[in-house]
C-alpha cells in the first residue's frame, strides 16, 4: 500500500507499538464495560428496574465523569514532559486496575465497598485510557506527513475498536461457556504491562523535541555569544507561551468530539432493555449480540482510513453527518415498526457504520493546536466532550424516554447533529483558508486549465 511504503522504518514500529498499545488498553477498559450487565448485579445492590437503570447509567458514566481532571494532570505530563512518557504511565495505570478488579470481593461478601472500590477503578481505567489514545494519536500526528498521517493515525484509533471487540469476545466466552471473568482481567493486567515494557522502545517526537528545545535552550550562556539568536529565540518561546488557541476552534472540535458518545450508548446500551423486555434476551444473549456489531466499526474503519488517503477526511466526515442526521429522525418509527432482533441489529449497525466522530480526521484536529497546548488541549476536549454527552445521553434518556417514548431521544439527537455539522464547517473553511483543501473556484480553475 502507498501509505505504508512511505513510512521509515522507524515510524513504522512507532505506529506498531502505538496500535497494539492502543489495542491493550481499550481491551482492558472495554472489558467492564461489555461485561456490565453481569459484573453490576455482582458488585452493586439489587434494586428495581427504574433504580437498576440509573446504576447502570452511574456505573457507565463513573469511567467518564473525572476525564476533565485526568485531561488537566496528563496535558501537563505530555506538553512540558513529554508523549512517550504519558502512554507508559497510562497503561501502567491500566494494568494496576486490573489487578485490583481481579481480585475484589462481590457485594454480597463486602457490601457497598465493592460497589464504591470497583467504581474507583472504573475512575481509573476511564482517565488511562484517555491519556493512551490521545497521545498515541499526537505522536503519530507529529512524524507523520499527509495524506499519510490521516490514515497511520486513524489506524491507532482503530486499535481501540478492536480491543473492544476482543473484550467483548472474552465476555461472550465467559457467560456462554462459565469462563472466569477474573481471569479475563488477569489477561488484562499482564498485557498492559508488556505494553508498558515495549513503549520504552519509543522515542520522543521530533516536533515536540524541537518545541522543548527553543523554550529550554540557556538564554543566559547563550546570549554572551549569540545577542541577536538568542532574542529571537526568547521572543519565540514568549509567543509560544503565550499562544491562545481560537475559541471557535476549541468550540468546535468540542461539538464534534461530542457525536462519539452518543452513538457508542445508542449502539450498545439504549437497546438492552428491548432486547430484554420485548425480545426476551438474556444478559449472555445481549453480550453475544453486541459482540456481533462490534465488527461493524472495524469493517467501516479499514474503509474509511484507506479511503482518507484519496478524499479529504473532512469531506467524509460530511457525507456521514447528513445521513446520521436523516437517520436518527426515522429512529422512534423505526424502533415502533420493529418486530423481530434482526430489526433492532440493522438499526446498531447503520448507528454504527454513520457515527459521528472524528474518524478519520484527527490529523487534521491535533495539528491545528499548537504544539505547546496540543496534549492538554486535546486532552480536556476528549474528556469533557465525552463526559458531558454520556452524562446526557445515559441520564437523559431514561427520562425523555419514559416521558415521551422513543421520540424523547430527537431531543438529543438532531442538536448533536445539527452542531457537528456545522463544526466540520468550520474546519472545512479553515482548511481551504490554508490551501489543503482547493476552494470551489481554485477546482474550476483547475479543470479549465491544461496540463502542461
Amino acid at each position: 500500500m502507498n501509505f505504508i511504503s512511505s513510512l521509515s522504518r522507524d515510524q513504522r514500529e512507532a505506529v506498531g507499538l502505538l496500535q497494539i498499545g492502543t489495542f491493550l488498553e481499550y481491551f482492558d477498559l472495554m472489558l467492564y464495560v461489555h461485561m456490565a450487565v453481569l459484573l453490576n448485579e455482582l458488585f452493586f445492590p439489587k434494586t428495581d428496574p427504574h433504580t437498576a437503570s440509573l446504576i447502570a447509567a452511574f456505573a457507565f458514566c463513573s469511567t467518564y465523569v473525572l476525564r476533565p481532571f485526568g485531561a488537566l494532570v496528563f496535558g501537563y505530563i505530555g506538553d512540558q514532559i513529554g508523549r512517550k512518557t504519558t502512554v507508559i504511565i497510562t497503561t501502567m495505570m491500566m494494568a494496576v486496575s486490573c489487578i485490583i478488579m481481579a481480585n475484589l470481593p462481590t457485594y454480597a461478601q463486602i457490601g457497598i465497598a465493592a460497589a464504591w472500590i470497583v467504581t474507583i477503578c472504573r475512575i481509573i481505567q476511564g482517565l488511562s485510557s484517555m491519556g493512551e489514545i490521545i497521545g498515541a494519536q499526537i505522536y503519530v500526528t507529529e512524524i507523520t506527513t499527509p495524506p499519510t498521517g490521516y490514515v497511520t493515525v486513524s489506524f491507532v484509533s482503530l486499535a481501540s475498536a478492536f480491543g473492544g471487540t476482543a473484550a467483548l469476545g472474552v465476555a461472550a466466552l465467559t457467560t456462554q461457556h462459565g469462563f472466569n471473568w477474573r481471569i479475563a482481567f488477569w489477561v488484562g493486567a499482564c498485557v498492559a504491562l508488556v505494553g508498558s515494557v515495549a513503549r520504552t522502545r519509543l522515542r520522543e517526537t521530533p516536533e515536540f523535541v524541537d518545541m522543548k528545545r527553543k523554550i529550554k535552550i540557556d538564554l543566559d550562556t547563550y546570549y554572551k555569544k549569540h545577542p541577536q539568536q538568542a532574542k529571537a529565540i526568547l521572543q519565540t518561546s514568549q509567543k509560544m507561551a503565550k499562544d491562545k488557541i481560537p475559541i471557535q476552534t476549541l468550540l468546535s472540535y468540542f461539538f464534534i468530539n461530542c457525536g462519539w458518545p452518543l452513538s457508542f450508548y445508542l449502539a450498545y446500551f439504549y437497546f438492552n432493555p428491548i432486547l430484554k423486555e420485548v425480545f426476551g434476551y438474556s444478559s449472555e444473549d445481549i453480550i453475544l449480540h453486541n459482540f456481533s456489531l462490534t465488527f461493524v466499526p472495524i469493517v467501516q474503519g479499514i474503509i474509511l482510513a484507506l479511503m482518507s488517503y484519496y478524499i479529504n477526511p473532512l469531506k467524509i466526515l460530511k457525507i456521514k453527518g447528513y445521513f446520521y442526521l436523516a437517520l436518527m429522525a426515522l429512529v422512534p418509527a423505526w424502533l415502533s415498526l420493529s418486530s423481530s432482533p434482526l430489526c433492532i441489529f440493522i438499526l446498531q449497525a447503520l448507528i454504527l457504520t454513520l457515527s459521528l466522530n472524528d474518524f478519520p480526521a484527527q490529523y487534521i484536529f491535533i495539528k491545528r493546536l499548537p504544539v505547546y497546548r496540543r496534549f492538554t488541549a486535546s486532552s480536556l476536549i476528549y474528556a469533557s466532550s465525552r463526559a458531558l454527552t454520556y452524562i446526557i445521553t445515559s441520564f437523559g434518556i431514561v427520562y425523555l424516554t419514559k416521558w415521551f417514548h422513543h421520540w424523547g431521544l430527537l431531543f438529543i439527537t438532531i442538536p448533536i447533529c445539527l452542531v457537528f455539522l456545522r463544526s466540520i464547517a468550520y474546519f472545512q473553511r479553515l482548511e481551504k483558508e490554508t490551501g489543503h483543501i482547493p476552494s470551489a473556484s481554485d477546482e474550476r480553475l483547475e479543470s479549465v486549465t491544461p496540463a502542461s
